[in-house]
């Protein structure tokens, strides 16, 4: 579907059937009948297109509430306005939000963001104040977006495109990779960094990073994430 519809698609269950759905023109409803045998269609109502707007609402990840800015923050609460932009990353998905959450644990210092997306990870550790944050991605449609979601939070961080497998990676107290699991492999050799928080893999998953330890994991909805210190 990601191929197909890299603009963006719906999941949903309905009942124990696991439905998948794009917005798209006959074109689109021709490719996607190649690659999965059979579609249903149907028209839309006008003003669809700003119906993806109601899957995101305000999430707690952490210490931290991401809301989007069509939607308003819980009184009194701390929260970071994030636009997901043309790239992933609103702060909804259990990858991040247990990334937050090991991220609020830790003491505040310099922090990298290995894979950024819209830069809701590296936004909200600036907002629990980590200093210096510098955010990574491969995406330039990532980076411009994490730029603006930053600058619409009051915060200048330091957005990067760079690849993580190639490129120079620079020292941090703390690094993030809520990526894959064979990317979180691949990047964390490449590290130099005092505690590394993973994600990105379903919880059966144990990354093996070599020259780390795990010393912490969370789970949430069949996700995991992973706190490691260096050996």
């Amino acid at each position: 579907m990601l191929a197909l519809f890299p603009e963006g698609f719906e999941e949903a269950e309905r009942g124990d059937e696991f439905v998948l759905s794009a917005y798209t023109d006959a074109g689109g409803e021709a490719r996607m009948s190649a690659v999965f045998g059979a579609v249903a269609a149907k028209d839309v109502p006008a003003g669809w297109e700003e119906r993806w707007k109601h899957f995101h609402r305000p999430v707690r990840a952490g210490r931290l509430w991401i809301v989007p800015p069509w939607e308003r923050a819980p009184q009194h609460a701390d929260s970071i306005t994030i636009d997901p932009g043309r790239a992933f990353g609103t702060g909804a998905h259990p990858t991040t939000r247990l990334c937050l959450e090991l991220v609020s644990e830790l003491e505040p210092g310099s922090l990298l963001d290995v894979g950024c997306g819209s830069g809701v990870i590296a936004i909200a550790a600036a907002k629990l104040g980590f200093a210096p944050v510098v955010g990574l991605d491969r995406d330039p449609h990532a980076i411009e977006a994490a730029r603006a979601n930053a600058a619409a939070n009051g915060f200048e961080l330091d957005f990067r495109r760079v690849d993580a497998r190639l490129d120079a990676l620079p020292n941090a107290d703390a690094a993030v990779a809520n990526i894959s699991e064979e990317l979180v492999a691949a990047v964390a050799p490449r590290l130099s960094c005092g505690l590394l928080v993973t994600s990105g893999y379903f919880e059966p998953h144990v990354p093996r990073l070599p020259g780390f330890r795990a010393v912490g994991r969370r789970r949430l909805d069949g996700w995991a994430a992973d706190l490691h210190a260096p050996e």
